[in-house]
C-alpha cells in the first residue's frame, strides 16, 4: 500500500465539528484521506513520503465555484466602463476566441489557482475541452461547462450550436477522475425556454451539473418583469428547470420568494463578491440564504470581472462587504468565510461528499499555509488568520487527489515561465483585435 503523510501540522479539518488538531498528522493513501490524528500516527504506517508542514496550517483546498478561466488573457482590458458585457466582452470574444486562446488562458489561470491553494474550480466558457485537458494535465479538479447561448459563438457559427459540442464533450469526460463535464447555459436572458428544457433533459440523462448566471443584471430583471411578471428564478421554476444539479452564479437580485424556491429545489448558489462589487452591483443576500439553509459558496467570476482567481482574497472581502451591507459588525464571522471557501462551496457544487473537508474517505485535496511569515504571526485564532492575515503567496503546498501539484511555490506538472511566455505571445493578437473593435465603435458614433 502507498501511504504518505503530512506532519507537524495544525489541521483545520472543516468537518462537522470543525475540529482543529494541533501537532497533527494527516495520512493519505493513494487519492484519499486515510487517517487523521496526532504524532503517534508517524510510526503507525510505512510511508512512501513524509511532508513536513513546519507548523503550518493544513486545510482542505479552496474551491472556486464560478469562473471563466480562459478570460485571463484579457485581464485588465476594458475596465470601468458601463454595460461591459454587451459593449465589450461579447464583441471581443466573437472576434478572437479560439481553441488555442482558451488553452493558454486556462493554463495561466490554473497556475494562479494552484499557487493560491485552489484545488477545484467550476468553469463556463467555449472550447471547454481545452479547459478540461489543461485541468487534467496540471492536476486540478474541475467542473467544466460548455457555454450555450442564443447567438453564434466562438466555437459555433449558429445560435445554440454548442449544444452538439456539449453532448460530445460530456460523453468524452463523464467518467474522468478529475474533470466533471457540465452544461453551461449562459444566462436566463440569453437562452430560451425550449433550449433550457433540452439542457435539463441532457443533464438528467448524463447526471451532470448545469452552470448558469441567474439574477445578475438589472436589464435581466426588467425583462422578466415585463415579459413574464416574475423573477428569473420563478420563471425557471415554472418551466421545471430547477434541481440540485443547477449551480447558479450571482443571484444579486434574489428576493425572499426566490430564496424559498431555491431552497425547495436544492439549488446551489455561488457568490462572486469581488466581481459584483467591482461592477457596482447589489450585494447578494448571502446571509439570508445561509440562514435559510441554501447551499452557498464563493467564486471569483472571470478574470476580466474579478481579476484575481484565488479564494483567499475573497474571504475577508466577503465578511467586510457583508458587514457593510447588513450593518452588523459581528454579523459575518471568519469561520463562515472559510466555510464558504471550502465545505459550503463543495456542497453548492454537489461535491460535499467528496471534497471540502479533511475527513477519512474524502479525496486528499489539501493545502499547507506557511505560518512562518510576518503577516501570519502571531496566531490566536486560526480562522481569523486564514481570512484576515493570509495571502495567496502564503500557500506553500497544494495537493489534489493525493498528488502534490505545487510545492515551495513551484508547479510540479507545468513550467510557469512557459505559460507566461505563451500568454505574452498572444498579447499582440489581442491588442490588434481591441484596436479594430475600438475603431469600429468610433465609425458608428
Amino acid at each position: 500500500m502507498s501511504y504518505k503523510c503530512i506532519y507537524n501540522a495544525v489541521i483545520v479539518t472543516m468537518n462537522l465539528n470543525r475540529d482543529i488538531i494541533e501537532n497533527g498528522v494527516l495520512v493519505i493513501k493513494d487519492s484519499e484521506i486515510f487517517d487523521i490524528g496526532d504524532s503517534k500516527l508517524l510510526s503507525k504506517y510505512d510511508y512512501e513520503e513524509k511532508i513536513d508542514a513546519k507548523n503550518g496550517i493544513v486545510m482542505p483546498g479552496f474551491i472556486n465555484g464560478h469562473t471563466h478561466v480562459s478570460m485571463s488573457v484579457f485581464r485588465s482590458l476594458g475596465e470601468d466602463i458601463p454595460d461591459r458585457l454587451r459593449r465589450y466582452m461579447f464583441p471581443l470574444e466573437d472576434s478572437i476566441v479560439d481553441a488555442e486562446l482558451v488553452r493558454v488562458g486556462a493554463k495561466l489561470s490554473i497556475a494562479e489557482m494552484l499557487l493560491g491553494g485552489v484545488t477545484t474550480f467550476a468553469d463556463m466558457y467555449y472550447f471547454e475541452d481545452e479547459v478540461a485537458k489543461a485541468a487534467k494535465e496540471m492536476g486540478i479538479r474541475a467542473i467544466a461547462g460548455e457555454t450555450i447561448i442564443n447567438k453564434p459563438s466562438p466555437d459555433s457559427n449558429k445560435p445554440y450550436g454548442s449544444m452538439e459540442y456539449a453532448e460530445k464533450f460530456i460523453e468524452k469526460w463523464k467518467n474522468d477522475e478529475l474533470v466533471t463535464p457540465a452544461l453551461a447555459p449562459h444566462a436566463t436572458y440569453s437562452v430560451d425556454e425550449e433550449h433550457l428544457r433540452k439542457i435539463k433533459e441532457i443533464s438528467q440523462k448524463h447526471k451532470v451539473p448545469i452552470l448558469m448566471h441567474i439574477s445578475e443584471m438589472d436589464f435581466e430583471m426588467e425583462e422578466f418583469k415585463e415579459k413574464y411578471n416574475c423573477t428569473p428564478v420563478k420563471f425557471l421554476e415554472d418551466i421545471n428547470f430547477l434541481s440540485s444539479k443547477v449551480i447558479g452564479a450571482h443571484l444579486v437580485y434574489a428576493t425572499e420568494d426566490d430564496m424559498e424556491i431555491m431552497l425547495k429545489h436544492d439549488v446551489g448558489v455561488i457568490h462572486n463578491v469581488a466581481a459584483n462589487a467591482k461592477a457596482a452591483r447589489p450585494v447578494a443576500p448571502v446571509p439570508n440564504m445561509i440562514e435559510r439553509g441554501i447551499k452557498v459558496g464563493l467564486g471569483t467570476d472571470g478574470p476580466m470581472s474579478g481579476n484575481h482567481l484565488d479564494i483567499i482574497n475573497l474571504l475577508d472581502q466577503y465578511t467586510k462587504i457583508q458587514k457593510i451591507a447588513t450593518g452588523a459588525r459581528n454579523g459575518r464571522t471568519s469561520l463562515e468565510a472559510v466555510e464558504l471557501g471550502t465545505i459550503s462551496c463543495a456542497k453548492a457544487i454537489e461535491m460535499g461528499n467528496v471534497i471540502g473537508s479533511i475527513e477519512i474517505g474524502k479525496k486528499a485535496d489539501v493545502i499547507i499555509i506557511d505560518t512562518d511569515c510576518p503577516n501570519m504571526q502571531p496566531i490566536y485564532d486560526y480562522y481569523s488568520a486564514i481570512v484576515y492575515s493570509a495571502y495567496p503567496h502564503n500557500v506553500s503546498m497544494t495537493m489534489v487527489n493525493g498528488k502534490v501539484v505545487m510545492k515551495d511555490r513551484k508547479l510540479i506538472n507545468e513550467d510557469l515561465n512557459k505559460i507566461i511566455d505563451e500568454t505574452r505571445k498572444l498579447q499582440d493578437k489581442i491588442k490588434e483585435a481591441v484596436a479594430k473593435l475600438n475603431n469600429l465603435k468610433k465609425s458608428r458614433e
